[in-house]
């Protein structure tokens, strides 16, 4: 189930939003727990039964690291329960890769394969797995206690806004939550207007260049070569494509969050306008970046190390988020990809690009992003290499290569100018300068201002949402990419 389907908005969401009726807080968790559960047996029946094992066992492992009192003793529980839950995630997400990888290598010397059935991965195993590694250990380091109830473990781990694909929350964040929160109207307005804003991000950007930047890449997979115009608009279809898809679904995220009375943290800050590698990883999914920081790259050493072991974390953390992303080697390019480039931001290529005029930084790093993109999407590294030669004009396309203008159609290029426009933080900037500019009116201008500001608002969210509808019930095309991770 995705929050852009009508099952979602007309079933589900309505069922679920019951709960604010009932005063009794553990009764509200209760039902957004149960609904929670609903929600991911909707696409895996069995696998509910898997997670729902899982954090039983997670309970019990964080009772167990938070009742140690010896270091010792406590280290050792803890290790046992990030092995255990990292075990769980490369059997499901790995082994199949693993296996592939083995069996290429036994062809190599001319043996004869090892045949075991195929693993079928749960959706969400990723941000799962995290979650629960972010109890026990956020229990291990004391920043919380652990679940004295495993109704709230389940909850935190099931909460059906954050289940499928985030943005990873912190047990330490979200315990206090459960326990007390405010709700109020004027919070769960917000919520609602997250909501919306995030679902026309989805369906009316998204979802329209997503449908020439799978073509584009399809026809690179099977063998075509692709006129640099073409391999262009592929490539920024897909750029485009993956940020408003994943930022518009944690939009929708945080709206539903709020209209229950929990506070997410933000996933992204227009990362696009970055000027650097470094500064996009603090724009881009911010709660993954930021969970690769603390877990990982910290307990590495991070920076308060010498620079070649400095060097050395960075790698190993950005092999890791590639690896992360999925189990197949353009991820682990696309990691150890953006890992040099921080490395090498890290070098006196650091004082050339600050001194370069801010126009050419950004330019810089958008080549960058857009590269790395390509080599993201591509099925294979032969498919990424030729896909980034076509956008050079390295390799003739064929006579019988299809034009741009079957890619480049009218609803494709509103959804670009939309997407490029919307990318940066000028509505948030125009909604400041208004906002300033009525703060300098007399008493009964702002007012007026205010009250037309709040009419037109109503009026694009109301349009917004209709329009949104208008796409789902007129198209069957409405993928969501990060499910498979």
């Amino acid at each position: 189930m995705v929050f852009s389907s009508p099952i979602f908005l007309f079933v589900f969401l309505p069922a679920v939003l019951v709960c604010c009726l009932f005063r009794s807080l553990p009764v509200r968790n209760l039902w957004l727990l149960l609904f929670s559960v609903v929600f991911y047996a909707w696409g895996e029946v069995f696998f509910v039964f898997l997670m729902l094992g899982s954090t039983l066992l997670n309970y019990f492992l964080g009772r167990w690291v938070d009742g140690e009192t010896d270091l010792s003793r406590r280290r050792g529980a803890v290790a046992v329960a990030v092995a255990l839950n990292v075990g769980l995630l490369i059997f499901f997400k790995y082994a199949d890769f693993a296996m592939e990888n083995f069996n290429a290598l036994l062809a190599a010397f001319g043996w004869a394969p090892v045949h075991i059935a195929k693993i079928r991965m749960p959706i969400g195993i990723s941000f799962f797995t995290f979650h629960a590694l972010s109890y026990v250990i956020d229990v291990y380091r004391r920043k919380w206690a652990s679940a004295r109830n495993p109704l709230d473990l389940a909850l935190y781990i099931f909460f059906f806004p954050q289940l499928i694909a985030g943005p990873i929350l912190r047990w330490n964040a979200m315990a206090p939550q459960f326990a007390r929160r405010s709700e109020s109207r004027t919070l769960f307005a917000e919520g609602v207007r997250r909501f919306i804003f995030g679902l026309a991000k989805k369906t009316l950007i998204a979802n329209t260049v997503a449908v020439p930047a799978d073509a584009i890449f399809k026809l690179t997979a099977n063998g075509a070569a692709l006129t640099p115009a073409v391999a262009w608009l592929g490539a920024i279809c897909y750029t485009l494509q993956i940020y408003f898809d994943f930022s518009g679904y944690s939009d929708m995220a945080i709206g539903l969050g709020k209209m229950f009375g929990f506070e997410f943290m933000e996933n992204f800050n227009y990362p696009y306008i970055s000027q650097s590698v470094r500064e996009f990883w603090r724009r881009w999914h911010i709660s993954l970046s930021s969970w690769f920081r603390d877990y990982l790259y910290i307990p590495l050493g991070g920076n308060r190390c010498s620079e070649r072991r400095n060097c050395f974390n960075l790698l190993v953390v950005f092999f890791l988020c590639g690896l992360w992303h999925g189990a197949s080697w353009t991820f682990v390019i696309w990691g150890l990809y953006h890992g040099s480039f921080l490395v090498l931001e890290r070098t006196k290529f650091a004082v050339v690009l600050d001194r370069l005029f801010p126009p050419l930084r950004h330019v810089y790093a958008m080549l960058v992003i857009l590269a790395g993109w390509v080599i993201f999407r591509a099925p294979t590294i032969a498919d990424a290499l030729a896909f980034l030669g076509n956008m050079l004009g390295i390799g003739a396309a064929s006579a019988a290569a299809v034009p741009l203008a079957a890619h480049l159609t009218h609803q494709v290029a509103w959804a670009l100018v939309a997407g490029l426009v919307f990318a940066t933080p000028g509505w948030p900037w125009l909604k400041q300068w208004a906002g300033r500019a009525a703060a300098r009116a007399s008493e009964g201008v702002r007012q007026f201002a205010e009250a037309t500001g709040a009419l037109a608002e109503l009026c694009v969210l109301i349009g917004l949402f209709v329009i949104s509808l208008t796409w789902l019930a007129g198209s069957t095309y409405n993928p969501f990419i990060y499910f498979r991770f």
